[in-house]
């Protein structure tokens, strides 16, 4: 390690891992530091603690909820039905371990050396890494910080383990409670009340903000209030935490109701989701004289902070705080560096993802977005409730909602909610990246029966020659 790296990479998540691997293969010497602490470890939160054990989870949950409620309609009689969630957490840490394996098998081929420990900037060109109590100097012609978040909590509320938990906990019980209470509505705090409703779990979700999902198009919101409701998942919207009697047995919460009064109410347990604040303590970016911005390290398009040589990916550098964002990020900043950049990043092409069922996803603009923008906007809408695709799978919640440019019939934005709809959304992106317009998305022949026809479908009714309403 006495020779000078290209790049050091401080964090091994989704942004770091792919920066490094990226800045490896450009023939850039490459290392990337990881301490393992926090929530991660090879591959980052996302991997370890987040997207991926998850997911697995939602599919057990979507297993177990179609054969109870929809089993019998669809061939398949369900005799007699036993949750197992420590079976379901079992199969999720089996799919963690095998991706982390691959990352870390990634790394060795494209032959970055991994630094085990947690670095911090210790001057221009140089990273300290502390592991063990023993810390050692790296030298490098630029460092990317790709530190990531963790989960954030308020007063009263703070995580225990037991009684108050977080993400991480809850992808990891092996007793569910009789009753849970989870706080914030975001995307997270819906895809644990999905998948503890459809294991058995009296699930209520309270969300402060007007609607779930709430930086959604309010009509997605709405929708996946009302679908959740038919499953038994009780939601109070415009109602906040006051405060929590732990002592008690159940846990008593006090919320304020949206008209100031107080109610109580009884939880076994409490789930957290009320979002993630970016990890930027002990780098030493200040004492460097590295810019941070209300806690995030601040970057140019280029992901370069104000210092040379210095840049930041993935969550610890701002919204939008998401996997995808950060691998892109990782492999815009790698290519800067090794001269082969073609583009910036820009923020407003970047898909949002809810994987709760009805699964929930946009992209671009909202119709208020581009008229504030000065868009004469247009918007198409098409129910799911008559579409053949989704009422196949048993399915037929939601809509696909796009918002076009009038004049030009340029698309600005598609807002879904229902079966698979996350994999819809990159049509949607694909044609904003090329700047399609509505006529261009109706001129392709969709497969039938697909999902994917719910965009076109959208796109005739925002052309005003709807087929199939």
């Amino acid at each position: 390690m006495s020779e000078t790296y290209d790049v050091v990479v401080v964090g091994a998540g989704p942004a770091g891992y792919v920066c490094a691997i990226r800045a490896a293969q450009l023939g850039l010497r490459t290392a990337c530091v990881e301490s393992g602490s926090y929530e991660g470890g090879l591959g980052g939160t996302c991997l370890n603690w987040g997207c991926i054990p998850a997911k697995a989870l939602l599919e057990s949950a979507a297993l177990a909820h179609n054969l109870q409620h929809h089993g019998a309609r669809m061939g398949v009689k369900p005799v007699e039905v036993e949750y197992d969630f420590p079976a379901a957490v079992k199969r999720s840490r089996m799919i963690t371990r095998k991706l982390t394996a691959g990352v870390k098998y990634l790394l060795g081929k494209n032959k970055v050396d991994i630094v085990q420990g947690r670095g911090r900037l210790a001057g221009a060109g140089r990273v300290a890494v502390e592991s063990d109590g023993e810390t050692r100097e790296i030298a490098t012609r630029n460092v990317i910080f790709a530190t990531g978040s963790v989960m954030k909590t308020f007063p009263g509320f703070e995580l225990d383990g037991e009684k108050v938990i977080g993400s991480r906990e809850a992808l990891g019980l092996q007793e569910l409670p009789a009753k849970m209470a989870i706080v914030g509505a975001g995307f997270v705090g819906v895809e644990f009340a999905d998948v503890f409703n459809a294991f058995g779990v009296d699930v209520t979700l309270i969300e402060a903000l007007d609607t779930l999902v709430p930086f959604e198009d309010p009509e997605i919101g709405k929708a996946l209030e009302r679908s959740f409701r038919k499953r038994g998942i009780r939601s109070l919207t415009n109602t906040r935490v006051r405060q929590l009697d732990r002592e008690a047995s159940p846990m008593v919460l006090t919320l304020v109701n949206p008209d100031g009064s107080e109610t109580a109410e009884e939880t076994d347990l409490v789930l957290m989701a009320v979002g993630r604040r970016p990890v930027t303590e002990n780098l030493g970016l200040e004492k460097n004289g590295v810019a941070v911005e209300d806690g995030f390290i601040r970057i140019d398009g280029w992901c370069r902070t104000n210092q040379p040589g210095v840049y930041a990916i993935g969550d610890v550098a701002g919204q939008p705080m998401l996997a995808h964002v950060g691998s892109h990020e990782g492999i815009v900043a790698a290519e800067h560096i090794a001269g082969v950049a073609k583009h910036p990043m820009t923020y407003g092409n970047i898909p949002s993802v809810g994987y709760c069922h009805p699964e929930v996803a946009s992209i671009g603009m909202s119709a208020a977005q581009a008229e504030e923008a000065g868009h004469e906007v247009v918007t198409g809408k098409y129910p799911l409730g008559a579409h053949g695709r989704a009422l196949t799978a048993e399915s037929a919640d939601g809509f696909v909602k796009i918002v076009a440019d009038a004049k030009y019939g340029e698309v600005l934005g598609v807002h879904m909610i229902g079966h698979n709809v996350s994999e819809l959304v990159a049509e949607v992106g694909m044609a904003r990246e090329l700047e399609a317009t509505l006529d261009e998305l109706v001129r392709h022949a969709h497969a039938h029966p697909s999902m994917a026809e719910a965009v076109m479908e959208a796109a005739f009714a925002a052309l005003g020659r709807s087929i199939h309403m």
